[in-house]
């Protein structure tokens, strides 16, 4: 509830014994279906670039800053700076490799980006999904897993998802996962020689706690047939 001031003007409300929160400590999330790495370029950088882009289509990358890699030089130096926070887009960034739990694979990434431990405000982004994971159970996972990871683990306030305003697969996940959508950002950046309209999403601590539930329901071993095919969509739930 919103307070006045000692001028009688209407300020937010108060936060009672507010102290910064710990940025994510490098730690492997796991969960029954996916575990997810923090970024070793030794174990992941090979697996990654065949699974994000010798096995993947290159419109995967149409969304993202950089992208697509001709070779895994390419790729590896990018990887190289990105988990250095030597890239523009990835300064006060985790990134994890997310791997498939039954077969220790690495299928996508995921990271933890614009940490504002101060003000207790994150970002999840770099997502890239390769086809092995888009669409099943273990990409939802990861996600519950990075959410469950700042709000339970270290009392963030808010979590953020960003994505193009073109990118309609993002704006509807966001959605599905339980964010909120905030508006749009007009010419935001400019990537690879396009403007693009960035449209902002968030999720705040308060309302973690039902949509939290509603995630664990949907990944219970009974929500899913013999044959792993879901019987409540997330948005059933």
């Amino acid at each position: 509830m919103n307070v006045k001031n000692q001028f009688g003007q209407l300020i937010g409300p108060i936060v009672s014994n507010w102290t910064t929160c710990q940025k994510p400590e490098k730690k492997i999330l796991q969960g029954q279906y996916c575990l997810l790495e923090p970024i070793d370029i030794n174990k992941h950088a090979v697996k990654l670039f065949n699974v994000l882009t010798v096995h993947n289509q290159d419109g995967s990358w149409t969304y993202l800053p950089y992208g697509p890699f001709d070779t895994f030089n390419q790729f590896n130096e990018w990887l190289t700076q990105t988990i250095s926070g030597q890239n523009t887009f990835a300064q006060d960034s985790l990134i994890y490799a997310i791997l498939n739990i039954k077969t220790q694979e690495p299928i996508g990434m995921s990271g933890y980006l614009n940490i504002k431990n101060e003000h207790g405000v994150i970002e999840i982004g770099h997502l890239h999904f390769s086809k092995l994971l888009k669409q099943t159970s273990l990409a939802t996972e990861a996600i519950y897993l990075m959410i469950k990871n700042v709000f339970d683990e270290y009392g963030y306030r808010r979590c953020e998802w960003k994505c193009n305003v073109l990118n309609e697969p993002s704006k509807q996940a966001a959605l599905r996962f339980g964010f909120t959508f905030e508006g749009i950002f007009r010419q935001h950046f400019v990537f690879k020689n396009h403007s693009r309209d960035t449209a902002w999403f968030s999720m705040i601590n308060n309302e973690w706690p039902i949509i939290k539930e509603k995630f664990e329901k949907w990944l219970h071993p009974n929500n899913f047939s013999a044959s792993g095919e879901q019987i409540l969509k997330l948005t059933e739930v």
